[in-house]
Formats: C-alpha cells, structure tokens, sequence
C-alpha cells in the first residue's frame, strides 16, 4: 500500500506483511513530482452465473442453509476488473461490496498480506481523505466480533489498526457470508494520502492474519469451499485494466501451457524458487532464486548480482542514491528481463518498456523497476514481473500449494 521511503528500505520487513509493506516501494512517492492517484471507472464482471441463480445461492449463504450442489456448481466462479490507479501502475485496485445493504469500496488486492480491512466510520476525520468508508451500524448483517481486534504494521514504518466485525462480502460475484472485515479505526499518514485506495484484501494464507486472540480467515479460504477449483488468478495489465477470476483459469488470457512451480508457505506467503535469468538475449544464467509472488509491491526486487548483471547492459544506467535506487536515462531503449519458472526450461519474459517506472525526479533519468532486494531480506517479484504473466495461484488441487506461470499478450 504505502510509498516505501528511501531511508526505510534497510529496514527489516515485518514477516506479517511483506506485500503490503512493499507495493509501492520507491517507485510511487519518493520518485519525483506529478504523481497523483486517479479514481477510475471499474465494473464487475460475474463470469459464471445469472443473477438469479447468485441471488438463489447468496439467500443460502445468508440464512446458514448448505446451497444444492447443482447451485453451487452453477455459481462456484467470479471474476472482477482491477484498474491501475495511476499510469506508473503503482497498485492496482479492484471493487468490493461489503454489509446489506452492499456499501462500495476499492481495494487492493495484496497476495502479500492476510487481512481484510478498511476505512471505517471509526476513522478519525483527519485520516481520512475521500476514501469510502465502512459503517456497520447500516448494514444488516454486520456483527462486532467481541473482544477481537487488529494492528497490521508495514515494513515501511506505515500502520492500521481497529475492531473486527463478521459481515457479508461480495467480490466480482462471489459473497462471503461472515466474512471478517477489519473496521480501521487509526490509519498512517501514507494510508491517508492515498485517497483512490480504500483498504486492502490481503490473498496470502490465512495463518499470518493479524487479528487477536481469534485469527480470521482470508475471503479467498472463506469461499475456497465452495469454488469449482481452490485456484484464483492474477492478470494484471499495464496501465489497462486487468482481471482477478476466482475458482477458474480462463485458458483465454494466455499463450502457450501453465508451468507449475511448488509453493513455500510456511511464511504464510506464496513463495517460490526461480530457476534463473536472463537480460536481453544474453545467455541464460542458472541461479536459484527464492522469492515471492505479491501483488501487493510494485517493483521486482531481487539479489545485487541480477541486478548488477541487469543494468551493466545498459548505457549510463547508475545506482543513484539521490533517488534512492538504480536509475537509466529516460530516453534508453532498455533489455528485455526473463525469468526462470518450473523445471522445464520455461520462462517468463518482462519487456524492457516495463522496466522503465518513470521520471525519478533527478534530472533526466527515470526509475528502474529492478531493484537490490539486499536491504530487505527477501526476493519480491511484485507487479513489474506479475504483470508480464498470467499466474494461477493454487492453494491446492494436486493436494499442495503451487504457482502456476504462463506467458500472455501483452
């Protein structure tokens, strides 16, 4: 969520949050000047069902009744937009209806967090700044769950905290009964600022949810049961609006197979091992190289000598402390970046056009999208890698966690 400030990037990153701590990095506000955060159009798109059948479905849930199998069938997909909330594709935001009757929000959907929260009526007026916020006291079903509470705090030194209420949530046509939804009742200055993004829904595993004594569950394992496949993807576009599809893989969005790779979540996070790199059409470079997939960050973050081995290609290409990382001249053509997925040589390749985040306010130079992951401790493929792919995160239908990597048009 918020801007990762330069003095703060040899800060250890806090293991119950790392996507959140990290998704803008020091690619959003410490870059330079005219950066501003837009509010765009979003729609959702319900993929699987009439609303009928979902209305049939969703009275199930309501009332505590077990949907027929044909119903759930009929049902178990959804599918929603997630819009780019400004050009450097800082975050991307998606829509959310949260209560009853349904109050609208626009979240982040972090793979690198596991709470649900928003601003709330129990936001302080002077940390709010335009966001929508939740009011349970209008919503039917919302129920304060007694004595729990949340305080999530991010690598970047940026915070949220409050109460937690159990409500109905409703993401691109799939409703969680009972979903635990984290009412904000302080906010960091950074959470402030950014006034496009009304909370986050963190998509990391449930086991580093922050709320206490009771640990929720995230939307995506309260609905898990019910979709046709425990599988969301992320199909993240540049400066275009993107999809998230939940319980299906739309064999449309990609080119060529998925390539699967084990998960790591003993983290609670979607980690993985690479299997290397490589920079334009240089030779490929075997390196395991364990990270994590997380939306949640903007930037790929990953070890000094990928990096070092990244911009000795490019002319002029300098670590410019000034600006807080490498930095290239604006108007360089820069390499293609390539990663290594899976066991079967397969790769996913990055543009050099989208490892180019824009002016970096030092001069003529503009911000790399690689960046050292060594003052952070840990690898990060964020938005600039995800991007480029389409990727399947599977909590488990070959009976463990995997990650799944395909190519697409971009």
């Amino acid at each position: 969520m918020p801007a990762l400030s330069k003095a703060l990037l040899a800060a250890a990153v806090a293991p119950a949050a790392i996507g959140a701590a990290l998704p803008r990095s020091v690619a959003s506000g410490n870059v330079g000047p005219g950066m501003s955060s837009i509010k765009t159009a979003r729609k959702v798109d319900s993929n699987a069902a009439g609303h009928g059948a979902r209305a049939f479905y969703n009275a199930h849930l309501k009332f505590g009744a077990t949907p027929p199998d044909a119903l759930v069938a009929a049902v178990a997909k959804g599918s929603v937009v997630t819009t780019p909330i400004n050009s450097e594709d800082e975050a991307y935001d998606a829509p959310v209806s949260i209560g009853t009757p349904a109050q609208p929000f626009n979240l982040d959907f972090d793979t690198g967090s596991s709470d649900l929260w928003v601003f709330s009526s129990l936001t302080p007026s002077n940390e709010r700044n335009g966001q929508n916020i939740y009011t349970a006291s209008r919503s039917s079903t919302a129920k304060q769950l007694s004595g729990e509470s949340w305080k999530i705090s991010y690598g970047d030194g940026s915070s949220s905290s409050g109460l937690v209420y159990s409500d109905v949530v409703t993401i691109g046509g799939l409703t969680a009964a009972g979903q635990a939804v984290e009412a904000a009742s302080r906010v960091s200055q950074s959470f402030t600022s950014e006034s496009a993004t009304d909370g986050l829904v963190g998509l990391a595993f449930s086991s580093i949810n922050t709320v206490s004594p009771d640990q929720q569950t995230t939307f995506f394992d309260t609905v898990k049961p019910s979709l046709a496949s425990p599988v969301f993807t992320a199909d993240l576009k540049h400066q275009a609006p993107g999809t998230y599809n939940f319980g299906f893989i739309d064999k449309s969005a990609f080119t060529g197979s998925i390539t699967y790779t084990p998960v790591d979540n003993s983290q609670g996070f979607w980690g993985f091992t690479s299997t290397g790199f490589q920079v334009g059409n240089n030779d490929f470079q075997q390196e395991s190289i364990t990270g994590i997939a997380d939306t949640g960050t903007t930037l790929l973050l990953l070890p000094d000598d990928v990096v070092n081995a990244y911009y000795s290609s490019v002319n002029n290409a300098q670590n410019d402390q000034s600006a807080g990382g490498f930095t290239v001249p604006c108007d360089t053509s820069l390499p293609d970046f390539s990663f290594g997925v899976g066991n079967n040589g397969a790769m996913i390749t990055i543009p050099g056009s989208l490892m180019n985040l824009g002016p970096s306010g030092s001069g003529n130079s503009c911000f790399g999208g690689l960046q050292s992951s060594g003052t952070i401790g840990t690898n990060i493929f964020g938005d600039v890698a995800l991007k480029a792919a389409f990727v399947v995160f599977d909590s488990g239908s070959q009976g463990q966690p995997q990650l799944g990597w395909a190519s697409k048009n971009l």
